[in-house]
Formats: structure tokens, C-alpha cells, sequence
């Protein structure tokens, strides 16, 4: 086997042609020492880069939250009484007149209990419903803590003194416009009242 080592005149080994270009190509492909030059690679010092298009992505996200929370307050949030006077008591008319009934007569006011053994506390607002022409027929809501997510009574009689205050609307958990007049309704027809019965 030949040796393919070069030798120079002077007994030397000469550097293979390679080992003449490595040297050159390596240089011209290593990365400068003199300025720090970013890579795309983590390391354990740097945090991971993010992309730039992330940061306007979360702009419109945050927008949306913030017109969320700047959403108008609902009907049911305003004070007690002028939500009942300016709320329910022309959404309970029409819905009572879209039953059939036109002669019904509805007041807002602060009295006492006309029922037998509570004659002694306090005035509380109520809402009274009396039928012009029958004439007998009243119909009491009572709003003792002032606010519609309290409590609730009913009353009703037929040309004499209640008797009974019942409970209205218990077991809802949170009273809306649509609730009230709905529960009121409904009781109404339950008692026959309306014009369909």
C-alpha cells in the first residue's frame, strides 16, 4: 500500500489540500465573536420568544371584556319604585289585557296589610288590582322589604276582607320583569279571574 502522504523538499509533511481549505471554509461560516448575533433556539437563561402576532390578538379580547362590563344595567336593577312604576305595572296591563281583560284597574301604594292579625305592622308597598265593572274583585301583590328579589305576598277576595296572605314567587332564585308579570298571571288565571275563564 502506498503511502499518499505529501512530503515537501524538505522532508516535511505537507498539508493535504483539505486540511489547506478547512481551515478557510470554517472561518468564513463561524459566527462572529465580536457582537452577539440572535438565534431562534432557547436556552435556559431567555425566556421562550413569542410572536409578534400575539400581541394584537389579545387587544380585540380585551376590548370584548371591557364592552362586557360596560353593559347597560338591567330594568329589574333600578330602585324599587321606579321600577314598579315605570316597568311593571305597564307590562302587567298589557299582559293582563292580552288575556281578555279590560276593565282591570291597578294602583302602586304604600298602606297597611288589610288582612286579619297583621292590621299591626308596618305599611309596606303593594300593588292593588280591582275590577271596575265585578266591582267585588281585588287582588293585593305586597312588597314588605322594598325590593323586588325579597319577599313576596299575595292577597285576593271577592267583596270581603282577605283572609290569607300567601307567599308569591318563593322558589325563584332571581325575580325578573318577565318573572313578575308571568307569576301573576298565572295566579290570576289559577283563581279565574280572566277573561278566558
Amino acid at each position: 500500500m502506498a503511502d499518499q502522504t505529501n512530503h515537501n523538499q524538505a522532508g516535511e509533511v505537507a498539508p493535504s489540500t483539505v486540511d489547506k481549505q478547512a481551515p478557510s471554509v470554517a472561518e468564513e461560516h463561524a459566527p462572529s465573536t465580536d457582537s452577539p448575533e440572535a438565534t431562534d433556539l432557547p436556552t435556559a437563561n431567555a425566556p421562550d420568544p413569542k410572536p409578534a402576532a400575539a400581541a394584537p390578538a389579545e387587544k380585540p379580547a380585551a376590548a370584548a371584556k371591557a364592552a362586557k362590563k360596560e353593559k347597560a344595567p338591567s330594568v329589574e336593577d333600578k330602585p324599587f319604585v321606579e321600577f314598579i312604576e315605570q316597568d311593571y305595572l305597564p307590562a302587567l296591563q298589557k299582559a293582563i289585557a292580552q288575556q281578555g281583560v279590560q276593565d282591570l284597574q291597578v294602583s302602586f301604594a304604600k298602606q297597611k296589610v288589610s288582612i286579619t292579625g297583621f292590621e299591626s305592622t308596618e305599611e309596606c308597598w303593594q300593588i292593588i288590582g280591582s275590577w271596575s265593572e265585578i266591582g267585588l274583585r281585588q287582588f293585593n301583590l305586597y312588597f314588605p322589604e322594598e325590593d323586588i328579589q325579597g319577599k313576596k305576598g299575595f292577597s285576593c277576595n271577592e267583596g270581603k276582607k282577605p283572609s290569607t296572605l300567601e307567599s308569591f314567587l318563593i322558589d325563584e332564585r332571581k325575580i325578573t320583569l318577565d318573572l313578575l308579570v308571568f307569576g301573576l298571571v298565572q295566579r290570576l288565571d289559577g283563581q279565574k279571574w280572566l277573561g278566558r275563564n
